[in-house]
């Protein structure tokens, strides 16, 4: 094929899945065989000896099903010690005879990626504590306090969550490093990591369909793309290339590595910004500076002048991420918008979270429904 990357047709999750058996090389393959594996595996054997398969969970909307044979996999493995080379714990020599701890959070579902690397790199160099990211965080302390992770795997919000309890006394761990994933790191629930641990917080953004498509390195002045395992786009809604300083409505990735389902400008809806400027570090890799979250994750109110307002996930983030609380999660019905607060200080009152939330929709043109604050244990 002849054309420029930019001319080739785009391609997202559920066509991938439409096509599934087309677009994987290896013709012995169907979608038939791999769902059957994993209902009857628990996700660590490989299909047919050779590949490993990572499902992603569904939450753009479309559940997806990636396979890998061993040199992908293999590569998509190292993609996840990256962060750790650019935060300075190197594998080197000196850890054969000073193993450094590790506590990694990983999904309770076997096929899930963070639970298949963790199997994959398991090694009596790197100590490791695993714990289910879906414990009650209260569930983690005294393990957590027992092993005293050098290096601790976590989520942004589970992040934050034991940032109160380090800070409250009741975590009292010091890890070099944290790296987190899957969620997008808010301004606040950064400077309240850095309060509790200093600067050892490493924020990454990937895929598992690609692996660690960006990561933080030790400027901590953004996450530097991987460029050199996957070409990647950030465009407008239209598919045109944004320019840096503005944010793109999706991610268009080409995986370099990936030969047994090759993903060619391969869709994500995030919403990724590039740098403005060259990350001070000198690393040749272009600098993004904000994962503003999914376009699903957008919610859609009727408008004052228009017919719909969309209000993305930074608005919520910039009142509920703020407030005394461990979690939180606004969940948009038919005649109300919810907002759940965990662990809510007593003195903070919902009135005022109302008005707050009210405020920033009405601010943006919205008509605001009905707004319920409910106080939950989880």
């Amino acid at each position: 094929m002849d054309r420029p990357l930019e001319e080739l047709p785009v391609l997202d999750k559920a066509e991938l899945m439409r096509s599934f058996d087309e677009v994987v090389t290896d013709r012995s393959i169907r979608l038939a065989d791999v769902e059957r594996h994993l209902e009857r595996t628990r996700g660590v054997e490989r299909l047919a000896g050779r590949f490993t398969i990572s499902a992603s969970s569904g939450s753009s909307g479309q559940r997806g099903f990636f396979l890998f044979d061993p040199d992908e996999w293999g590569t998509l493995v190292a993609s996840y010690g990256r962060p750790l080379w650019w935060a300075g714990l190197n594998p080197k020599l000196r850890y054969l005879f000073r193993p450094f701890h590790m506590a990694v959070f990983t999904s309770p579902v076997p096929w899930h990626q963070t639970a298949q690397v963790r199997t994959s790199t398991a090694s009596r160099l790197a100590p490791s504590l695993t714990l289910d990211s879906s414990r009650p965080v209260a569930e983690v302390l005294a393990p957590l306090n027992d092993w005293q992770p050098q290096y601790l795997a976590t989520y942004a919000s589970l992040a934050r969550a034991l940032a109160e309890e380090q800070l409250a006394g009741r975590l009292r761990i010091a890890p070099r490093m944290i790296a987190i994933g899957g969620e997008v790191l808010t301004r606040e629930a950064r400077q309240r990591i850095e309060q509790a641990w200093g600067k050892v917080l490493y924020d990454t953004y990937g895929a598992s369909e690609a692996g660690i498509l960006a990561s933080e390195c030790e400027a901590h002045d953004g996450m530097h793309l991987c460029e050199d395992l996957s070409i990647i786009e950030i465009v407008d809604a239209k598919g045109r290339p944004v320019r840096p300083g503005e944010t793109g409505e999706r991610v268009l990735v080409t995986a370099l590595y990936r030969r047994t389902q090759p993903l060619i400008r391969y869709e994500l809806s995030d919403k990724v910004r590039l740098a403005a400027t060259p990350c001070s570090c000198g690393r040749p890799f272009r600098l993004i500076d904000a994962v503003e979250g999914r376009v699903e994750e957008t919610l859609e109110f009727p408008g004052v002048d228009a017919a719909r307002v969309a209000i993305d996930p930074v608005v919520f983030d910039g009142v509920l991420d703020t407030l005394p609380a461990r979690q939180w999660q606004a969940v948009q019905t038919p005649a109300a918008l919810e907002v759940l607060l965990v662990d809510l200080a007593p003195s903070c009152n919902e009135d005022g979270i109302s008005a707050a939330l009210r405020h920033e929709l009405s601010s943006r043109g919205a008509i605001v429904p009905p707004i319920r604050i409910r106080r939950v244990e989880a």
